[in-house]
């Protein structure tokens, strides 16, 4: 299998989406295919980001912007985390632990970086080293609700690194103005993570960045991800005009 897909390579906006966690395919060599905890847990949010593949594709053709997307489960490796972290291939999510990654060797995790993640961030970073002036928007999408934990209120977060607020924190303040949203600062998760998508391809180069988490039931269907496509195409050139950015 191929690791990644690119949408639009030729498209010459500044703009470039990128989805981590795309899609809930396990290649075959991972243990036939299966990492041992069943379609229904594969479906979850545990194994990919739902709806974040779909809007994303959306969103590029409306901001003329190349995509970029995994083809593997989270699960397998988590392009989303740096080579050192301990939490790149989880053995426990969200209350699921993962037979096919409890016993990992060394050698496998290995063999994962190299099949799968590497090849994934090579080609992300060609893409964001196409232009100066590249604005890298990071998609992902968040459950309504984690096992034993309140419900999230947020319809979208924006996350962004306390040394890099400059797309981040004007975009929050657009979206709160549309008057209809909960819009999470750093919510639900932290916005700096030594290592990850962003830290590598965005804060260590300079590059203008924001990451875009949605709440996975406005986009799990096609009508909700259009919807919020066509908001953000909207939305994030404002943000860069009104800033000068």
């Amino acid at each position: 299998m191929h690791p990644f897909d690119i949408f639009g390579a030729d498209r010459d906006s500044r703009w470039l989406i990128t989805v981590d966690h795309a899609s809930n395919f396990v290649p075959p060599e991972i243990n036939g295919g299966d990492l041992g905890i069943g379609e229904e847990n594969m479906a979850r949010h545990i194994a990919y980001d739902i709806g974040a593949r779909g809007t994303s594709l959306r969103l590029g053709e409306l901001l003329n912007a190349p995509v970029i997307c995994s083809n593997f489960s989270r699960l397998v490796i988590d392009p989303n985390r740096g080579e050192e972290d301990p939490t790149q291939i989880m053995q426990l999510y969200d209350g699921t632990i993962i037979p096919a990654n409890r016993y990992i060797t060394d050698e496998e995790r290995e063999r994962r970086r190299e099949a799968y993640y590497r090849p994934y961030h090579d080609a992300l970073e060609g893409l964001a080293a196409r232009r100066d002036d590249v604005v890298i928007v990071a998609m992902h999408s968040f459950s309504p609700k984690l096992n034993g934990r309140k419900p999230r209120p947020w319809h979208i977060g924006i996350l962004h690194a306390p040394m890099d607020g400059r797309l981040g924190l004007p975009l929050i303040r657009a979206l709160e103005a549309e008057g209809d949203l909960c819009v999470g600062d750093n919510e639900p998760y932290a916005g700096y993570l030594p290592g990850d998508s962003v830290d590598r391809h965005a804060l260590e180069q300079g590059r203008l960045n924001a990451l875009v988490e949605i709440r996975q039931d406005l986009i799990a269907d096609d009508e909700g991800q259009a919807d919020w496509a066509h908001r953000l195409a909207r939305v994030l050139p404002a943000v860069l005009d009104d800033t000068g950015l």
